[in-house]
């Protein structure tokens, strides 16, 4: 019988994005990061001023619930907070944040290499694109 409900774009994106972010989240948490930790750090990685509501916004994180997250990378040893100017905080990488960050990288490099060699070569130069332009 064939899947009705895998013809629909919407419904084939949200079965793809659930199966790639568990399969992340999985790879991570084998290596005590959770996804939402990994993302701020390498977004923080060789940058010294993006505060705490900028990193929210970019990667779609309620203020309430990037106090817990940035308390606990601070927790770890791997985030602190800089003075920006007179009243701003840039989040930055402590030297454990850089080598958790290089740790990161190799991770997220071999998912990303083997998620890639999924997509049938063909398609692979439209995936990102197109996916960028659903969201963007």
């Amino acid at each position: 019988m064939t899947d009705l409900l895998a013809q629909l774009p919407g419904y084939a994106l949200r079965r793809a994005a659930n199966t790639v972010m568990g399969e992340l989240g999985d790879i991570l948490a084998e290596h005590g990061f959770r996804i939402t930790e990994a993302a701020v750090l390498l977004l923080v990685r060789d940058r010294a001023d993006l505060t705490s509501s900028q990193i929210g916004r970019t990667l779609d994180i309620q203020r309430a619930n990037m106090v817990p997250l940035l308390n606990r990378l601070e927790s770890a040893g791997w985030v602190r907070r800089e003075p920006l100017d007179g009243k701003s905080m840039a989040i930055v990488p402590t030297a454990a944040g850089d080598a958790k960050i290089a740790q990161l990288g190799t991770l997220i490099e071999q998912f990303e290499t083997e998620l890639l060699d999924r997509i049938p070569a063909e398609h692979r130069d439209h995936l990102l694109p197109a996916l960028n332009a659903i969201w963007r």
